[in-house]
């Protein structure tokens, strides 16, 4: 009895190591690009946002029916989102349609940032308290929906949309979709 319980209080602090040790190292090889959405497959979530520039002009969903887009979240503390905006601007110039979503940032230093560095998005939503953000799941930005033109959502990017992410592997997805 006492060796049970000897051999016990050896193996369960290994089995709980063991098992630590997987996720581990089950982590060091995901990429963190790849998020899940439990959104994917689904309509945009019901929302009511003011227009970054016209706090009184105000969106619902239903700007993401009619054709297929790009739903970037983006805000002014973001570095990243500076590093990308430049190919947005790219990508709008190639005809891409795209919706801004500022995350939870100051709706001045927002404008400014448009105005200075050139307005990709042909509608930016004002996303003060984040609330469609965390109904979309967003973690952060920037992060980039691909939406069809019935409004479902078919994928999402964690991170910056770039010329060679785009052409290796965004493109592709975006083509595809209706």
């Amino acid at each position: 009895m006492a060796n049970s319980r000897r051999v016990l209080t050896l193996l369960v602090p290994l089995v709980i190591f063991l098992i630590a040790c997987y996720f581990l190292f089950k982590g060091l090889y995901s990429d963190p690009r790849k998020l899940d959405s439990a959104l994917i497959g689904q309509t945009v979530p019901e929302f009511t946002l003011q227009d970054i520039y016209t706090p009184e002009k105000h969106y619902d969903a239903s700007i993401f029916k009619g054709q297929k887009l790009l739903l970037n979240v983006w805000a002014t503390w973001c570095p990243t989102c500076y590093a990308e905006h430049k190919y947005l601007n790219e990508l709008a110039g190639q005809g891409i349609y795209i919706i801004g979503m500022n995350y939870k940032d100051n709706r001045t230093k927002a404008i400014k940032w448009l105005t200075d560095l050139n307005d990709p998005y042909a509608i930016s939503l004002f996303d003060k308290d984040g609330m469609l953000g965390l109904d979309l799941g967003v973690y952060g930005a920037p992060e980039t929906f691909f939406i069809d033109s019935k409004g479902i959502i078919q994928y999402r990017h964690v991170g910056d949309l770039n010329a060679r992410l785009w052409q290796d592997e965004l493109s592709t997805i975006y083509a595809n979709m209706e």
